[in-house]
Parts: structure tokens; C-alpha cells; sequence
């Protein structure tokens, strides 16, 4: 089977499953399009356990680091996000309190090789991360070169410990509905924790829209993590009542405070 026909063959395959799955009342409106069920109570207390408490610009100093963790231990979140070079400070501020250390590879554009994001993530994991947001190869994907995509999904989630939570950044911005699908569906299929939308870099960030989208396609037990211009509770609960079951933002103490 060629590369064309393989692509073709996940597509309908995803599709068809997207297309059989019943739905029923608010839903029949469009699933993927206005997903959010009228009705559902989400309050900003019940936000934290959702929220990767995040700082990643690139002016980011110490003290903005410490004062993220202070935060996450304060409100209770469920990690920081920060880049790798505040991962042994945010380990030993954070140890013993129940907050855990996520951080990203290959980002924010995912077009290094494979063999450097896999050691990024062994290098912040003997670090201290608990968590790992690794960029695919959007390039790769795009040319539907699906093996190498699968290939760096693999380097990265082979060089995690068992008991590292991986997430798989697809950059949903900058990609057609199929390749959304196709790329969640090598995301399920290598093993990974979660699918997640963005990085928060490029041209957009997660939208109901693609939550539901992701969500549907890899179904109810695997994680969908929005991130990306969550900046107000009424965003959080869109996004979590369109399928997320983690939120990537900075807004943290905003949403959580209403």
C-alpha cells in the first residue's frame, strides 16, 4: 500500500467512525461545529485540576518562574508548563506539593530531528519533567510523509519513562480537518496520553471547533488538551464542554478566580 492509499484508507476509516457515532438533542445541531451542551455546569472552582499553569515566552526570568509554581501550589493546578531550562527549578519548587513539571519538545515548530527532540526529552525528564509536550513534524505532515511522522512521535515517546504523561503538540492552526484527523489518529496510535492543538505560537490557538474534532477522533479515554487564547473561564469551559480534559494557558489565576 503506497502512501496515497494509506492516507486515504485513515481518512475514510476516521470519518466513517465520525459519521456513525449517534448523536442526540443540542448535538444533532452540528457535534463538531457547536458541541458545548446547553445547560452543563462548569464552575471556575472545578478548573483547576484541568490547568497547565503556563509560561513559555522567551523573556521569562527567575522570578517569574518561582512565582508560577508559588501560583500552581496556591490554586492547586495540575502542572506548570515552562520551557526545558526552567524544568530543575520548577522540580525542586514544586516537590512534595501534588503540581507537576510539564515541559515542551521541539518547540515550537517541530522541525528538528528526530534524535534531538528524543534527547530533549530523556535531558528534561532525568530533570525532573513529569510531563512531555513534544511538537510533531507539521512539515512531514503536511507532505504526507506519515512514516516519518510516526518515526518522531516514537523517538520522543521511546525515550519517556513509562511513567511520563506525553502529549503530541499538532498545531491544529495550520491544518486542513483531514490532516487533523490523520495526525490525531498517529498520535492514538503511538501511544500517546494526549493530543493537543497548539502551542500558542503560531497562527491560532484551540478552538471548540477542533477539541470536539480531536476529540471524537481518538474517543472518550484518551486526553485532548487545548492551549492557545484560553484566556477567560467562559473560553475554559468551552473548551472543556467540547471535549478538552486539559487546558494549556497563562490566564490561569484569571479563569479560576471567574
Amino acid at each position: 500500500m503506497n502512501q496515497e492509499e494509506l492516507i486515504e484508507r485513515i481518512t475514510k476509516e476516521v470519518l466513517n467512525r465520525l459519521r456513525n457515532i449517534p448523536v442526540t438533542g443540542e448535538e444533532k445541531k452540528s457535534v463538531i461545529e457547536t458541541p458545548a451542551r446547553e445547560g452543563s455546569t462548569i464552575t471556575p472552582k472545578d478548573l483547576p485540576p484541568y490547568i497547565d499553569h503556563t509560561l513559555l515566552r522567551p523573556d521569562v526570568c527567575r522570578s517569574m518562574i518561582e512565582k508560577l509554581c508559588e501560583e500552581a501550589i496556591q490554586y492547586h493546578f495540575c502542572a506548570v508548563c515552562v520551557n526545558p531550562y526552567w524544568v530543575p527549578l520548577c522540580a525542586r519548587k514544586l516537590r512534595g506539593t501534588g503540581v507537576k513539571v510539564c515541559t515542551v519538545v521541539g518547540f515550537p515548530l517541530g522541525a528538528c530531528e528526530s534524535r534531538t527532540k528524543a534527547f530533549e526529552a530523556r535531558n528534561a525528564i532525568e530533570n525532573g519533567a513529569d510531563e512531555v509536550d513534544m511538537v510533531i513534524n507539521i512539515g512531514a505532515l503536511k507532505s504526507r510523509d506519515l512514516k516519518t511522522v510516526e518515526e518522531d512521535l516514537l523517538a520522543v515517546k521511546r525515550a519517556c519513562r513509562s511513567t511520563t504523561v506525553t502529549k503530541a503538540i499538532i498545531e491544529t492552526c495550520l491544518l486542513s480537518d483531514e490532516e487533523k484527523i490523520i495526525a490525531a489518529e498517529l498520535v492514538k496510535k503511538t501511544g500517546y496520553d494526549f493530543v493537543k492543538t497548539s502551542t500558542g505560537f503560531s497562527t491560532g490557538g484551540a478552538t471548540a471547533h477542533d477539541v470536539a474534532l480531536l476529540r471524537r477522533t481518538v474517543g472518550p479515554k484518551m486526553g485532548v488538551k487545548a492551549s492557545g487564547g484560553i484566556r477567560t473561564f467562559e473560553d475554559a469551559r468551552l473548551m472543556i464542554l467540547s471535549g478538552a480534559t486539559r487546558l494549556g494557558t497563562s490566564a490561569s489565576v484569571k479563569i479560576v478566580s471567574g
